[in-house]
């Protein structure tokens, strides 16, 4: 496993830890995990990326992993935020986005917000941000948080750990990952979670984008929505993961690194052919 640099980042109230690996010079690719996952659910994907020259940081959006506390209310558009800043920190312009379900979404809004500073975007197991919900899923999805406030720590660890992934490895992952969140953490960033839409018509994916499912994603509308995203989208190019779940990049690494890497080559260009060893940080 490719040794990566930790690194923490003050951001209003709380430390966000992140960590890089590759060349320094490489296309930076940002990593960004789904609800009660941390940065670990990309380890998979760090070897593949930096061997072919991209640079890696990955992260622990805030209320999860190391990035402790969580103060006030969670929303998407400051996780975007501290995306932007943590890009900053790394002396970067602009970056790939890959973004997991809640990362996804944190991606989105980045680029949502800020176009210049994404060079492509890669979403796994993911809605899109901007197409409007139907009066009664928007009535559902605001009050999805309460059933997991309402119900058992144990029930809640269970749910995430057996609806995310398919394979053991990943779903023990999912299960120590969810673990690491109180029950009130998780219900503070479903709830930012739930109220991050940006209904638009009008808006299409301005970048190149990668739009990835697992075959068996069984989380909310994430396969049911999925035909009409890709048909709406000019610039998406979708690809369903065979034998994997919400976690799809976890559940079947070496299809979707290789689906990754040759999204990357069309899009972004072959990463520094210098060595991928991080040891100046």
């Amino acid at each position: 496993m490719t040794e990566m640099t930790p690194h923490t980042m003050a951001a209003s109230g709380t430390s966000i830890h992140y960590w890089t690996a590759g060349p320094r010079d490489g296309p930076l690719v940002m990593c960004t995990h789904g609800l009660s996952m941390d940065h670990r659910m990309f380890d998979a994907q760090v070897e593949p990326l930096t061997e072919a020259g991209y640079r890696v940081l990955t992260w622990d959006v805030q209320g999860h992993g190391r990035s402790k506390p969580l103060p006030g209310r969670f929303s998407v558009t400051a996780a975007s935020e501290h995306l932007h800043a943590l890009m900053r920190e790394v002396g970067r312009e602009s970056a790939v986005l890959l973004g997991h379900s809640l990362g996804g979404f944190i991606s989105q809004e980045l680029l949502y917000r800020r176009p210049e500073a994404v060079r492509a975007l890669v979403v796994v197991g993911n809605n899109s941000l901007t197409m409007p919900l139907s009066a009664s899923r928007k009535i559902l999805f605001r009050l999805s948080p309460i059933l997991f406030l309402l119900t058992s720590d144990k029930w809640r660890r269970k749910v995430v750990s057996e609806g995310t992934a398919t394979e053991p490895e990943s779903r023990r992952y999912a299960y120590d990952a969810t673990s690491r969140l109180r029950k009130k953490e998780f219900f503070r960033v479903w709830s930012g979670l739930s109220r991050c839409m940006r209904p638009d018509p009008e808006y299409r994916i301005p970048c190149p984008a990668l739009l990835a499912r697992g075959e068996n994603d069984s989380a909310g509308s994430v396969k049911k929505d999925f035909r009409t995203w890709v048909e709406r989208e000019p610039n998406g190019e979708p690809v369903v993961v065979p034998n994997a779940g919400h976690n799809a990049n976890q559940d079947n690494p070496e299809f979707f690194n290789r689906r990754l890497l040759e999204f990357l080559s069309a899009q972004v260009g072959e990463g520094s052919a210098r060595p991928s060893s991080d040891r100046f940080g």
